[in-house]
């Protein structure tokens, strides 16, 4: 039995880990590096093994980091099965086509301005003398890539209910609280009469937050693969982080600003628009506000939320059976189209404006950043992750100009960092579910930044604790 990594390996992205027993691969995600653009460009590295001999694909939740590299997956020769929850297959459907339109979007962008570039110079070549070649800028994959790669989603898991993979490996999902759908899986080996019990964290959630339910405890297990995003912090209280969330958005609209929550559009944007509908009904909010959810993706994941409410808590599942919405309320506007997007801009204050991408790295995001950034009025809340080199971390870490466009806008808006609404467990939740696994022969720290999973390893003393390095191989 062997284990690899191959991705997430002292890194937050690209999650990807294969285990190779009785003659059979599994694939546990498949996900896309995300960050600046050096990083991006190891999206288009080999994956450290052969695509086509992956038997089985078994998805623990449908963010990008996690599913992104499917449609590559089956580019480059996967026809095996990929299983996952429901609400996974619907979300991973969102993720994946989304994926694939902005990777052909900017083949097309890259394409242009080459072509610019050459009649520019009057000969028809870029700027070293090398004709601009159109498969010089094809996607990493296409929306027909990803529309085939969905047809590989063959069976549904419920959570704690084992489905056999193959006669020797049974799998089950149980609930991470990450985000709608999202799973730890657990793995029983049976190989040459003996039997191994893997864990796969995937992403877990952290415990009291509102929607979903908090994460089930693991079993007892031989070898755990664990996320350590935030292994070397804990996160604030969620009270005092409300508070903060309501007081910002107060003193904002009461100045004639904006407020620009970049957003992440699975599970963090319905939790925003959960706690927006309770500060409206609360009295919380102080002034009434316009809100725009500007994310076409957002938007369709909500309508996911709303189908799925078999993956409530018990406050959000009281809603729902009372015929209430738990993310609608006055003053919601959803924005699908782009010219409704660019309508927003002309809103000189007065409104709370959730757009996507969470780390700024593209999307509608950064038209309103251009917009608002500059002026002292408004305000830029972030409620989520920002990994290393993207622009959120940069406007987080102080910067005083930053570049949007090719344009340099000054930083003068106020910069808010609210913690409390992290999807990920913190240090005593990662250590505590840990503890569900006794006393494993090995645990390996994966989808953390350094510092992060040393400081864990660190807590975990007393465990035998492995820190994979990408396409590291271990014999179990």
């Amino acid at each position: 039995m062997k284990l690899s990594f191959h991705g997430a390996a002292q890194g937050v992205t690209g999650s990807c880990h294969l285990l190779e027993c009785d003659g059979v691969k599994i694939l546990v995600d498949c996900g896309m590096y995300q960050g600046p653009h050096e990083i991006a460009e190891e999206n288009e590295c080999p994956f450290g093994f052969d695509a086509a001999e992956i038997d089985y694909l078994l998805l623990t939740h449908a963010h990008l980091d996690h599913c992104g590299r499917i449609p590559l997956l089956y580019k480059r020769g996967f026809r095996g099965e990929i299983i996952c929850t429901a609400a996974t297959v619907e979300l991973a459907r969102l993720v994946m086509l989304d994926a694939a339109g902005l990777q052909e979007e900017e083949a097309r962008y890259q394409l242009r301005k080459r072509r610019r570039r050459g009649n520019g110079n009057g000969n028809g070549h870029n700027h070293n003398g090398k004709r601009g070649r159109k498969e010089d800028f094809e996607p990493l994959y296409t929306t027909l890539d990803a529309m085939n790669a969905l047809g590989r989603f063959k069976r549904e898991a419920e959570y704690d209910r084992p489905l056999d993979i193959t006669d020797q490996v049974k799998a089950t999902f149980i609930d991470a609280g990450h985000i709608l759908g999202s799973a730890s899986i657990v793995l029983d080996v049976t190989e040459r009469d003996r039997s191994t019990r893997l864990v796969f964290s995937g992403d877990l959630g952290y415990s009291g937050r509102v929607i979903l339910r908090d994460p089930t405890p693991p079993p007892k297990a031989d070898y755990v693969v664990m996320e350590t995003t935030y292994g070397d912090r804990l996160h604030r209280q969620l009270e005092p982080s409300l508070d903060e969330f309501y007081e910002v958005i107060n003193e904002t609209i009461g100045r004639g600003g904006n407020v620009i929550i970049p957003t992440f559009a699975l599970e963090r944007a319905q939790e925003i628009l959960f706690y927006l509908r309770e500060g409206i009904n609360e009295s919380k909010l102080k002034h009434f506000v316009n809100v725009f959810l500007d994310s076409p993706m957002a938007i369709s994941a909500t309508t996911i939320f709303e189908r799925h409410p078999e993956c409530y808590d018990a406050e959000t599942m009281k809603l729902h059976c009372a015929g209430r919405d738990p993310f609608a309320f006055e003053g919601l506007h959803y924005t699908r189209e782009t010219a409704e997007s660019v309508a927003i801009n002309q809103i000189d204050g007065g409104a709370i404006i959730l757009a996507g991408s969470g780390m700024c790295t593209g999307g509608r995001v950064r038209h309103h950043l251009r917009h608002n950034i500059w002026n002292r009025r408004c305000s830029i809340v972030f409620v989520g992750y920002a990994a290393v080199g993207t622009l959120a971390r940069q406007i987080i870490d102080g910067a005083k100009k930053i570049k949007i466009y090719g344009e340099e806008i000054p930083v003068r808006a106020g910069i808010h960092t609210i913690g409390g609404f992290s999807a990920h467990a913190d240090r005593d939740d990662l250590l505590a579910w840990h503890a569900g696994t006794g006393k494993p022969r090995k645990t390996f720290l994966v989808h953390g930044e350094e510092p992060a999973m040393r400081a864990l390893a660190a807590e975990l003393n007393g465990h035998h604790v492995e820190i994979p390095s990408l396409h590291q191989e271990f014999h179990l």
